[in-house]
């Protein structure tokens, strides 16, 4: 009978160029994908291939766990792009759960983060319970609507965008010359958005000849009166048909941006009127995003998934509180616990609209919370009144959560677009 190994038998280490198609298989393993890979893919994919940023667990030379990392820019409140260790690819065999694997390839790759001078850890959590050990707090919410088109109010007769605008239907490659541009515009001004490399926009326009999965979508570009591109969505339409032959499709959008409101209503209104479509699912968007209310009756778009997205992990609490932008004027000191010894203390934050200071203080703290807390409160979505309700955050002085409101809440809702 063969012994179980004790999980410091288990070598934790960066994988090799050599090791890349087994740690492929093995992260497919762990998400329940088929592990078989065609040679074509495994070089597709190696082109995201970072020298000691891809780490597994070996037991006895086989891959049993597995955990990715990159250089990624999130956008902060008031526009500043800040580095960020973005992480994922992470799994754990079924085999080897429990031995603590994760923990170790985690701390490996924080300190190493640290180190660099990442400001903040991002990931998406498949699962809820796992992140907020590791100081991780959910930054950003997202929700899906469907709408029932029938029932929006909306001209059945339209034609085309009001104000001069207008839409065309475009191919991939015109996507992946406009898209980036675009995308870096709305990143600059959307907290929570992410940067979206050459690969990003090659896989989501069928661009790698490996992904035999690939089923060709619409692509759809809004242009301004001045001709200037304000907008795209990326939607998919199935195939649907009643009884009766009535049309009974449902367009799915994979992705829309617009860096003007004008420019979110044309494409909206554009996927609503496609013929024969009947209901639109709207993909990831921000809980309080403008869609429902772009419609005649709001009552026609219903939530039909609302879950939390980006995860965030300060780093570096100075420079994070300093990064963002303030609506607000005032002083909050906070004591901020860590669990690995890579971020704590005790800080002063003088915020107002000209700029802000953080630095470590001896002075009486007025809030105590842990860094995943932090996270969820940096980029304005949450509430430091309701975590305090909820036990999460501690008023050392009266009021405290409540001032944290006041300068850390921002009007609009964060928003990652984004699955990484």
């Amino acid at each position: 009978m063969t012994a179980i190994p004790r999980a410091d038998d288990i070598d934790v280490r960066p994988i090799a160029g050599s090791e890349f198609a087994d740690w492929l298989r093995a992260v497919n393993t762990g998400f329940l994908r088929a592990a078989a890979l065609t040679d074509a893919e495994v070089e597709g994919r190696r082109e995201r291939f970072v020298e000691g940023r891809n780490l597994a667990a070996f037991d006895r030379g086989r891959c049993v766990a597995t955990f990715r990392s990159f250089d990624q820019e999130l956008t902060a409140v008031g526009g500043a792009s800040v580095p960020a260790d973005a992480i994922s690819g992470v799994t754990v065999t079924a085999t080897h759960r429990r031995r603590g694997l994760l923990s170790r390839m985690m701390a490996r790759d924080l300190a190493a983060a640290k180190e660099r001078g990442d400001v903040v850890a991002t990931l998406i959590a498949a699962e809820y319970p796992i992140y907020g050990r590791y100081g991780f707090g959910p930054a950003t919410w997202m929700a899906e609507w469907t709408v029932d088109v029938p029932r929006a109010g909306l001209d059945a007769r339209w034609a085309g965008p009001a104000g001069g605008g207008r839409i065309d239907l475009v191919e991939g490659e015109d996507v992946r010359k406009l898209g980036p541009e675009l995308h870096e515009r709305l990143r600059c001004r959307q907290p929570g958005a992410i940067d979206r490399d050459d690969m990003w926009w090659k896989l989501n326009t069928g661009a790698l000849g490996w992904d035999t999965s690939w089923k060709p979508p619409f692509y759809a570009v809004y242009r301004s009166a001045s001709g200037e591109v304000e907008g795209m969505a990326v939607y998919e339409v199935d195939d649907n048909w009643g009884d009766a032959k009535q049309p009974l499709n449902t367009a799915t959008v994979r992705w829309l941006i617009g860096v003007t409101p004008a420019a979110e209503r044309a494409l909206w209104e554009y996927v609503c009127s496609v013929d024969w479509v009947v209901k639109v699912k709207s993909g990831w968007r921000a809980p309080d995003d403008l869609l429902p209310h772009f419609l005649p009756d709001p009552r026609a778009a219903r939530i039909t998934s609302l879950a939390d997205w980006l995860w965030l992990r300060v780093l570096d609490v100075e420079r994070a509180l300093e990064a963002r932008t303030y609506e607000g004027r005032g002083a909050l000191v906070l004591e901020v616990a860590g669990v690995d010894g890579l971020t704590g203390g005790r800080y002063r934050l003088d915020a107002s609209p000209e700029g802000a200071s953080c630095t470590p203080t001896t002075e009486s703290a007025e809030l105590e919370l842990g860094v995943g807390e932090l996270g969820a409160l940096w980029l304005g979505d949450e509430s430091a009144v309701r975590l305090a309700a909820l036990g999460r955050v501690r008023e050392e002085r009266a009021g405290a959560a409540r001032k944290a409101d006041a300068l850390l809440r921002t009007s609009r809702r964060p928003w990652c677009p984004d699955m990484f």
